[in-house]
This record gives structure tokens, C-alpha cells and sequence, in this order.
């Protein structure tokens, strides 16, 4: 039988039977996650609405706890896989059941429920992290685009559900202004982590623009910085561009956390224009931005944004 769902304050019940999703501590566990993962995420959500902030961490932790299972730890399983795979086997069970005995789990049940978040919005974000196990290389920058149909879009999928959209726009307006984000603010994050990838196996620049370019793998392993690199930077910075002039638009479509979202497009974007200042040196220190640089920036996407 189905199971039907209604809203009760702020936990959801089961027909005709009380459960317990979430409590304070359940979505305190969820911030205490994302504050110590993204300095960047960190910073552009503390301009969410107070009642919307807590589900947006949520979210960010549901994807953070899965990404630690195949990169950082499986303490507790035989393998990353084992881990991931328990994952997606909670996830399903909580729609499922209504329930959850992880606490990541149960906040983001509790977010998706009031939300109206399809399960399904996650499925592929599994597939990606099972990929992540094996795939290691990607030939084209089609190929790229497919892991992140599942490493980045669900993101901001669910982001534009928890947000929603102003009247008369519908959240199937807003999603392609989300996907465009969720694929610019990834491939920011992939060219600021080319050295560190590179040190855990992974690469991220598709093969077929190291080859056009003319930078090896052998470049990466000596970490050269010369024109060669430069020129396939510039070129990855003129693709990631684009995706964010198609969702600068978008963010005014949305119902509330406009600002919030606007400031994580100028601070992610501005990824770039860090490494640039830095004579693209993506192998010994990490880009990103000031706290002064970012109160900027902030400044900037409030300019940006309709009332």
C-alpha cells in the first residue's frame, strides 16, 4: 500500500499514525557537516532565509555523506562500494518507510517531504558515485557531462524545489537555469582541484582537450604550468562561462534565497579569476577567495537581484 504523507507542524505523519523524521539535532548534525566541508557553500547560505537554511543543509549534507563514502572513509564497511551501496539502500528505504535510522537521512526525508522533492531526483547521483569507483578518466567532455548528470544536477534540482519559484513561473522554468549552475559551479570546482585529483587518480579535463592542447599526463604528474596548460584552462574557463551566463538569469525565477544563490554564482565563479591571479598554479594551493573578497561578491549578486 501506498505510503500517504500530510503535514503535521514540522514533521509529516504517516496516515493515521505519528512518526518521528527529523529533530533539531538531526538537521544540527546536517549544518555541522556542510560547515566543515565548504568554506564557499558556507558562506553563500548564511544569506538563506532562516526557515529555509536548515533544509538546504540538508541537502548538502545528504550529497557530502555519500561523497565521503567512496572518497574520504568506509569505516564500517569492507569496501567504498559497500558504503555507497548502503547509501542509496537507506535513501530508498526512508521513502519507503517514512523513516530512517541515519540522521542525515531522516532531515533530508523530513526536507523532501515538505518540499515536494521527488525521490527520484537522486537516482542518478548514485550511479555517479558507483562511478567514481572505476571511472577515473573521461574521454570526451560529453562524457563529463553525463557523470555530472548525476555528480552536480540533482543538486540544484532539489535546491529550485526546497527555493520555489515566483508566480507565475513553475519550477520546470527554473530547472534548466539550475542545471546550467549545478554544471558551472562543478567544473569551477574540477579545474581548482586538478592537482589534488591528479593525487588520488582522477582526472577531470576530458582527454580530448588535453590532446588539442597538447598537455600530457606526464605534465600533470611534473605539474608543468606553461602555455599549454594555460590555453586548456583558458578554453575550460570559456565552456564554464556559459553554463553561468545561462543561470544568472534564472535565479530570479526563483521564490526565496535569490541572494544566496546569486553569491555562490559570483563566488564560484570567481574560482577562475583566482587561478588566473595565481599564474594558473592549480598544483599548490587551492583557489578561492577572501572573506573581504567575498563580502564583494556578495555585494555584487544583491546588485543583480529583483525584490
Amino acid at each position: 500500500m501506498a505510503i500517504e504523507y500530510r503535514m503535521n507542524s514540522d514533521l509529516a505523519t504517516l496516515s493515521g499514525e505519528q512518526i518521528h523524521i527529523a529533530s533539531r539535532e538531526d538537521y544540527a548534525q546536517c549544518r555541522l557537516i556542510m560547515l566543515q566541508a565548504s568554506k564557499n557553500y558556507s558562506t553563500a547560505s548564511t544569506y538563506l532565509p532562516a526557515s529555509i537554511l536548515p533544509h538546504v543543509e540538508a541537502l548538502y549534507a545528504l550529497m557530502r555523506v555519500g561523497d565521503d563514502r567512496v572518497d574520504v572513509t568506509h569505516h564500517g564497511f569492507t569496501s567504498p562500494l559497500e558504503a555507497i551501496d548502503n547509501w542509496e539502500r537507506l535513501y530508498w528505504s526512508a521513502f519507503e518507510t517514512g523513516d530512517s535510522p541515519h540522521p542525515v537521512m531522516r532531515a533530508y526525508l523530513d526536507t523532501a517531504i515538505k518540499f515536494g522533492i521527488p525521490a527520484g531526483v537522486m537516482a542518478a547521483y548514485f550511479t555517479a558515485m558507483r562511478e567514481d569507483l572505476t571511472i577515473k578518466r573521461f574521454p570526451t567532455f560529453n562524457h563529463l557531462m553525463h557523470y555530472m548528470d548525476g555528480s552536480a544536477i540533482p543538486v540544484g534540482r532539489a535546491m529550485t524545489y526546497i527555493l520555489g519559484t515566483r508566480q507565475p513561473h513553475t519550477i520546470e522554468e527554473a530547472l534548466p537555469g539550475a542545471d546550467a549552475l549545478s554544471i558551472a559551479m562543478q567544473l569551477s570546482n574540477f579545474w581548482r582541484d586538478i592537482g589534488e585529483d591528479w593525487r588520488i587518480g582522477r582526472i577531470y579535463i576530458p582527454q580530448e582537450d588535453m590532446d588539442l592542447f597538447g598537455y600530457s599526463e606526464a605534465d600533470l604528474a611534473a605539474q608543468r604550468i606553461n602555455s599549454n596548460l594555460v590555453d586548456l584552462l583558458e578554453f575550460q574557463f570559456a565552456r564554464t562561462e556559459q553554463y553561468y551566463d545561462i543561470a544568472r538569469p534564472k535565479v530570479n525565477l526563483l521564490a526565496s534565497g535569490r541572494l544566496a544563490v546569486m553569491s555562490a554564482l559570483e563566488i564560484y565563479r570567481a574560482i577562475m579569476r583566482d587561478i588566473r591571479s595565481h599564474r594558473y598554479d592549480v598544483f599548490n594551493r587551492r583557489a578561492g577567495t577572501t572573506s573581504r573578497q567575498k563580502f564583494a561578491l556578495v555585494v555584487k549578486a544583491f546588485l543583480q537581484i529583483r525584490p
